[in-house]
């Protein structure tokens, strides 16, 4: 376990790179945009951002990682948040999502590997990757 304590770190993400499990859907992969991550401690941080979905549609995020297990140089919990722009899921309105997540930082750069479970035919599962640099 990670002992919380307070830090300050802003971290910038040009979107993610995401593996769908459905590959004869012919999804989008390449989920790129803009998104922020502002660490306010070593097991927490809030995060925003939009993106080109899985659907190729844009979409927005705003959540909370919280993610207090210590594996070597990894952090391992999960993300809570609002995303819109599923069509398939709430019509694309706002939905809540609970998502698992794994983070690397070193120095100045860092990564998260998102595991995103599939949902009915709502959501399409995949492994995503989002690289960020700290400001």
């Amino acid at each position: 376990m990670i002992e919380p304590k307070p830090v300050s770190e802003f971290w910038l993400n040009p979107g993610f790179y995401s593996y769908h499990f459905q590959q004869n859907k012919r999804l989008n992969n390449e989920n790129f945009g803009l998104g922020g991550e502002y660490r306010y401690s070593t097991v927490s941080s809030f995060t925003l951002g939009a993106f080109r979905n899985s659907d190729k549609l844009n979409s927005r995020y705003l959540g909370w990682y919280w993610q207090p297990i210590e594996v070597g140089v990894l952090r391992l919990g999960a993300g809570i948040g609002l995303m819109d722009n599923y069509t398939h899921m709430r019509n694309g309105n706002l939905f809540l999502a609970v998502i698992p997540t794994i983070s690397f930082e070193y120095q100045n750069m860092g990564a998260n590997i998102i595991v995103i479970p599939s949902y009915k035919d709502r959501i399409y599962g995949s492994i995503s990757l989002q690289l960020k640099l700290k400001l």
